[in-house]
Order: structure tokens, then sequence, then C-alpha cells
């Protein structure tokens, strides 16, 4: 109609969302807080196929650049032993719970 003014329609979503909360809440519920990972989703992550292919990589190198950090190695020497950048020896390292000693 010409000259009536539309109800916004956030302000009904918002009312209808109150009704399901104290309806939720009138039948005696109470929240639940679910962990990280139980339900499949990671937080920071985009979860693509890509990304799953580059950590199962990382998890691949992992023990091998392990061993050499409990040799004594330093992430340069033992990055360039398995052939790969020392930033991603530093991001296998930070992701499985090891260090590399900083002066060999």
């Amino acid at each position: 109609m010409i000259g009536v003014p539309m109800p916004n329609p956030r302000d009904s979503i918002i009312d209808e969302l109150n009704q399901h909360l104290d309806a939720f809440f009138g039948a005696g519920r109470t929240v639940q807080e679910v962990a990280q990972g139980v339900s499949g989703v990671k937080d920071g992550t985009c979860g693509g196929g890509h990304s799953s292919k580059l950590r199962a990589e990382r998890d691949r190198l992992a023990p091998g650049l392990k061993a050499l950090a409990e040799t004594g190695s330093s992430i340069n020497k033992a990055a360039a032993a398995m052939g790969i950048d020392h930033k991603r020896a530093r991001l296998i390292a930070r992701e499985n719970g090891f260090k590399f000693t900083e002066n060999p």
C-alpha cells in the first residue's frame, strides 16, 4: 500500500527468535557448550581439500623432522636435510609439539 510504512523485517526476525528462546528455556532446557573439533568444525581454517592435503603432507614429514630434532640438529640443517623450507619445518614442529636446539 502506498503511504503505509513497511514493517522492519529485522524486528520480526528478532521477535521470532526471542519467542523461540523463551520456549526453549521455559521448557527447562539449558545451554550446552560443544568443544572444538567434536562437531567437525575447526575455528580459523577453511576446511577445504587443499589445506587437508597440506596437513597430511606435514604429518608425513613430522616423524623424520622430529628424529632430526632429537639428535640435536638445528632447524635450518634439519630443513635442508628434509628438503623443505625452515618456516615449514618450524610449523611442523609447532603442530607436533617438539622443539629444535637454538645453537647446535
